[in-house]
């Protein structure tokens, strides 16, 4: 059985036993499930206990990189010299991802933030074409991506 599926699993019934379904104790309940599994940990294996981690980093590493963006296209907007801060642009970023699901995952990260869109994938899945609105210059862009978005998510996938 999938572990997240079993953690889950395990914070409901935290939450069945205490008679309250409400987020404060579902949250403990998993984080009791959480350290439940970890202690079984020989039997189940160490990959989970160190994804769900992980994904915690990532999550609050791309809230951030979420708010941060939403505030720079809201100050564009509101600037009146708008034409003069656009550089719109197509930006190769070449790939080290080797699953196709971590791939299609970072496509979408970089969709969802404002001010970027993945346009497209090359076929070998080795170059993402994404569109910025603000272009300072490529390098920095694909240094962003690749040390921010695309490091944190190959720690997730391939790991």
């Amino acid at each position: 059985m999938n572990l997240l599926l079993l953690n889950v699993l395990l914070a409901l019934a935290w939450a069945a036993l205490m008679g309250q379904f409400d987020l404060p104790n579902l949250i403990f309940g998993f984080v009791l499930g959480y350290f439940a599994l970890w202690l079984t940990a020989r039997h189940i294996g160490p990959n989970y206990f160190r994804k769900v981690p992980l994904s915690l980093v990532f999550l609050g590493f791309y809230l951030r990189e979420l708010v941060l963006a939403n505030l720079r296209v809201a100050r564009m907007i509101l600037s009146r010299d708008l034409k003069k801060l656009l550089r719109p642009a197509i930006v190769a970023v070449p790939l080290d991802l080797h699953h196709r699901s971590a791939v299609v995952f970072l496509a979408n990260m970089l969709t969802l933030t404002p001010g970027t869109l993945s346009v497209d994938v090359s076929n070998d899945l080795r170059t993402l074409f994404l569109h910025t609105l603000v272009l300072e210059s490529p390098e920095i862009t694909r240094r962003e991506i690749k040390e921010g978005y695309e490091r944190r998510i190959k720690e997730l996938f391939e790991t």
